[in-house]
């Protein structure tokens, strides 16, 4: 970075509309200095801050988004599946099931192949209720550890089944 240890410039003369040549009436010298201005740093120090500012909010609404796992009910190629069909949460994270292709469908919890003492009614869905449209969702937090087997009821024939691990 160069930086300007002195400059000297022309202040013009305007003393009419006509001139007939330009001639400098004052002469200034402003000395500068030549280390680091204290403004700059300062400056440097409030950017730092913003981009410190930013990234702060940027991970607290990660944050937020990271205590939840969506799971596609249907395949983007139309397959009849969970996407993903296994897969490991912590105690209390909130998994989004969300109808992508392929409905309608549910989600219902084996009640043999869930921990002891969950009651499987109380997390799945009625296995009447399905979820009918493109972006329809059903939500659920898991708070005992364990191993979790769910299913789709109106496609558990066609292999539409999944695995959560709570840990």
């Amino acid at each position: 970075m160069a930086s300007i240890t002195s400059s000297t410039f022309a202040i013009p003369s305007f003393t009419g509309l006509k001139s007939t040549t330009s001639k400098p009436s004052a002469v200034v010298r402003i000395p500068t200095m030549a280390a680091t201005s204290p403004k700059l740093t300062v400056k440097s120090s409030l950017k730092n801050f913003g981009v410190a500012a930013v990234a702060a909010a940027a991970s607290i609404a990660l944050a937020g988004n990271a205590m939840a796992i969506d799971v596609l009910l249907g395949s983007g190629d139309g397959a009849l599946a969970f996407v993903p069909n296994d897969f490991t949460i912590a105690k209390g994270e909130k998994i989004v099931f969300k109808n992508n292709a392929g409905f309608p469908h549910n989600v219902v919890f084996d009640e043999d192949e869930i921990p002891s003492g969950v009651d499987a009614s109380k997390i799945s869905m009625d296995e009447q209720d399905l979820l009918n449209g493109p972006g329809e969702t059903y939500e659920v937090a898991l708070t005992e550890p364990g191993t979790y087997s769910f299913y789709c009821a109106p496609h558990q024939g066609a292999g539409m089944v999944g695995k959560v691990t709570v840990n």
